[in-house]
């Protein structure tokens, strides 16, 4: 994309305050981390109800960028940079991408419904690809801010165009049809995501009929429901699986593991198979079906391309790899705005110095392989990877365009040299379409370890994050809790986006937790919540920030600080405002100010006590005499000892519950893993953790037989067991046998039966159409950690912190 800036101050109306040196823009950013900010970057300083982008404005200007557009200049970067002023940020985004999408005239299709936007997207990209050169959405780029990125991507070599639009709302959809200006429209599943955000089902398709609204063809199921909001000016393609009075009938039958379609049109007749059984595959497969024959394709390509459909992975996940290394598994597409993704991904999510790209031939970039090549090499030189392993004809005839490259002509030659390359100490990026079958290349580098995994959602603990921030006033500043590995989540994956976050301060138990963290290139604040006397050397050593809550511990640090020769050491003093767990009481202050009087070795950093019953508002009265105390006591070390510490008492059920009380800083726990006492809020949090494991095998028993150890399952009549690999050591616990919890198969419930074992537990599936091999959900958006605790009679913490760290985490972001 390349955009004169003065078109783009022109079109916004943007207000200028600085000397302008840029003629054109080359890239348009809203991502700080991004290595590839640059001198010629325009960053879109993005507000929102969680999130402030203009708190990221010096850092960028330390990383060469010169022009930003917002919506007020910060005080730390007048006369810094240039900056380009408008009322609202993102709309000034919107109007740039629906003008650039205006100076392209070539088929666009917007997609939207549901369910099944991004499947649709990426096999009408297979299917199309050998005739077009397709932009498209990368990954589900399908929101408000998405949309106007996705578009921003296009150049003057493509000649088609598509696009998912999705909305949660009334009144958005409008702004992405002038964005995407679609020719042609499909209209995919109507079911209850984000039915909250719409007064009912009737306002919620009006709404979505809003990106259709001068399409040449709008491409739907046959439904009357939907047939009542559309404008009857409008083209229709329709098809049914029911109804007959429509343009291509559809009837279905399904052989083994595939279906056959029979495609009835008003002048042909003909089968297709396609490599799925499940409805909703079905469903889109049709969509994408109903586009071909629109675009008038012959009925053998068709048959030829639709059974080579494939599941579609939309997530980049994080994996734990061999030799101490980690994988990033992108292995499933291949194109440059997807790939720019993807590196940025690498980057904020790196744990070693090292990095290594394993990258496929690049499809569809509307590009010369000669400019392409070219622009992919400056990426990854910006990206500053160390090696590049490229896999394809095209990438090995430009090899020279790359530094410290190792080219093989296909998957297959890489894998016979497989033992000749070494990979270990670093994060390994593996970026490949679907046809280069790099899904084997992951399986050669992964950790080899059992079939259960936690899948940790990113984004989603950075909307928790910043619905928590939402609540604080624009000076209060955030700790957030990641001990006991991150509260089962993962340790250093969290601590490394709480980083970019720019988050005050993290907090842990135990000093080797902190340690960890600092080793893997950590650099916030890390406050060691109850550190051990032996530990304290190794404190100091790392630069961690101790919690002293006693008199004994105060000495104890004090002397080995003192043989150290510190001066002004950053502690934090523990107050027991009632909680009677750890802290200084009333009684001890004399004793403690006169300490800390006489001596320039420590510097009290923070003065902070901890509520007891923040969560349950039956004891408001008793909190609010702790938050009483703890004003008492934090005032009267402040007026003694001459200070202006940070001041923080809140957790998270604090936070909401106790506003008044956020002091100078609050701590963030069990709120940011998506998990609230309170049922309200509850629905605002979007869940972090889901924990999966695979069906391992089906047995059918007879009346009589029994399960599992003790025989504590008998059947009752002919019965259908599936065992699945997770147990006991595995943290399920062993009272959710015997029928007492489930998992989900199928989105079905499967009670527990007999015994959990140490690494097994058996559930029923009599009712349950699946096979080995199906994916077994144990906890996540159903059940939640919450509903599970309750069935055990215990507290979220608990069923989180319990999970194994023999259980692999896979870390993703959507």
């Amino acid at each position: 994309m390349t955009i004169s800036l003065q078109n783009i101050i022109s079109l916004v109306n943007a207000q200028v305050i600085g000397k302008i040196t840029n003629e054109v823009i080359e890239t348009i950013s809203i991502d700080s981390r991004s290595l590839q900010n640059d001198g010629e970057t325009l960053f879109f300083a993005l507000v929102g109800p969680n999130h402030d982008g203009h708190i990221y404005i010096e850092e960028l200007i330390n990383k060469g960028v010169k022009t930003f557009l917002v919506h007020y200049i910060p005080e730390n970067v007048k006369d810094k940079a240039v900056f380009l002023q408008v009322e609202n940020t993102l709309e000034a985004l919107q109007k740039i991408a629906a003008y650039y999408r205006s100076l392209f005239q070539f088929p666009v299709i917007g997609i939207t419904g549901s369910n099944g936007k991004t499947i649709i997207k990426e096999w009408l990209n297979f299917l199309l690809s050998p005739d077009y050169n397709i932009i498209r959405s990368p990954k589900s780029y399908n929101s408000q801010v998405g949309v106007p990125l996705s578009v921003l991507g296009i150049n003057e070599k493509h000649n088609f165009g598509i696009f998912e639009a999705g909305i949660s709302t009334v009144n958005e959809m409008q702004k992405l049809q002038a964005i995407i200006q679609p020719t042609i429209g499909i209209l995919s599943n109507i079911g209850s995501a984000h039915d909250e955000g719409f007064a009912n089902i009737g306002e919620k398709i009006k709404e979505k009929l809003k990106l259709f609204s001068d399409v040449s063809v709008l491409i739907y199921n046959k439904n009357k429901t939907i047939d009542a909001f559309i404008k009857p000016e409008i083209k229709k393609f329709t098809w049914s699986c029911k109804e007959v009075n429509v343009d291509v009938f559809i009837s279905k039958k399904s052989i083994l593991d595939k279906t056959i379609l029979g495609v009835k049109t008003t002048t042909a007749k003909f089968e297709i198979k396609i490599p799925f059984q499940d409805d909703a595959s079905i469903e889109n497969a049709i969509q994408c079906l109903m586009v071909l024959l629109y675009f008038g394709y012959d009925y053998i390509v068709i048959q030829d391309r639709m059974q080579l459909l494939y599941p579609v992975e939309m997530r980049l996940k994080l994996k734990n790899g061999m030799n101490n290394s980690t994988l990033i598994d992108d292995s499933y597409s291949s194109d440059f705005q997807s790939l720019k993704i993807a590196l940025d991904f690498l980057e904020n999510q790196k744990q070693f110095k090292k990095k290594t790209l394993i990258l496929s031939d690049i499809f569809q970039s509307g590009l010369s392989n000669e400019e392409l090549y070219s622009s992919v090499s400056q990426l990854i030189i910006s990206n500053k990877i160390n090696r590049i392993i490229g896999i394809g004809e095209t990438i090995s005839s430009f090899k020279n365009k790359f530094l410290n490259a190792v080219t093989y002509k296909n998957t297959d030659e890489f894998i016979k040299d497989f033992d000749n390359l070494t990979f270990g100490n670093e994060t390994i990026l593996i970026k490949g379409a679907r046809t280069f079958e790099f899904e084997k290349i992951v399986s050669l580098l992964e950790e080899k370890t059992h079939e259960t995994v936690l899948e940790i959602n990113l984004n989603a603990i950075s909307h928790n994050l910043n619905f928590f921030k939402s609540k604080l006033k624009p000076e209060t500043k955030m700790m957030v809790m990641v001990k006991a590995f991150g509260y089962g989540n993962g340790g250093f994956e969290i601590a490394k986006l709480l980083e970019h976050h720019k988050v005050d301060y993290l907090g842990v138990a135990f000093a080797d937790e902190g340690i960890s963290l600092k080793n893997a290139g950590i650099k916030l604040p890390i406050m060691v919540l109850n550190p051990e006397t032996t530990s304290f050397s190794a404190i100091i050593q790392h630069q961690l920030e101790p919690e002293i809550y006693s008199i004994k511990g105060l000495n104890a640090f004090l002397q080995i600080a003192k043989q150290r020769g510190l001066k002004n050491f950053p502690i934090h003093i523990k107050l027991d405002t009632g909680m009677h767990r750890l802290g200084f009481q009333e009684a001890n202050l004399p004793e403690l100010i006169a300490k800390l009087k006489e001596t320039k070795v420590v510097e009290v950093k923070s003065i902070l006590s901890h509520l007891a019953t923040s969560d349950d508002l039956t004891h408001n009265e008793f909190t609010l005499l702790q938050i009483s105390l703890f004003e008492k006591l934090s005032s009267t070390l402040q007026k003694e000892l001459k200070i202006n510490p940070i001041r923080h008492i809140l957790n998270t059920s604090g936070i909401s519950n106790y506003p008044l009380a956020q002091y100078d800083m609050v701590r963030l726990g069990i709120g940011l893993y998506g998990i609230s006492n309170d049922e309200e809020e509850q629905k605002y949090l979007e869940n972090v953790g889901t924990l999966k494991s695979v069906i391992s095998q089906i047995r059918t028993i007879q009346k009589g037989e029994s399960v599992g150890y003790g025989r504590r399952f008998m059947a009752d009549k002919t019965t259908k067991i599936a065992t699945i690999p997770i147990g006991y050591a595995d943290g399920i616990s062993r009272h959710l046998g015997n029928g007492v919890g489930y998992v989900m198969i199928n989105h079905q419930k499967a009670p527990i039966v007999g015994s959990v074992c140490m690494d097994m537990l058996m559930v029923d599936i009599t009712h349950i159409d699946c096979k080995e091999g199906n994916e077994v959900i144990i906890f996540g958006e159903n059940p939640t950690v919450i509903a599970i605790a309750k069935l055990l009679g215990t507290i979220p913490y608990e069923v989180l912190t319990s999970i194994s760290q023999r259980v692999k985490r896979v870390f993703y972001r959507e």
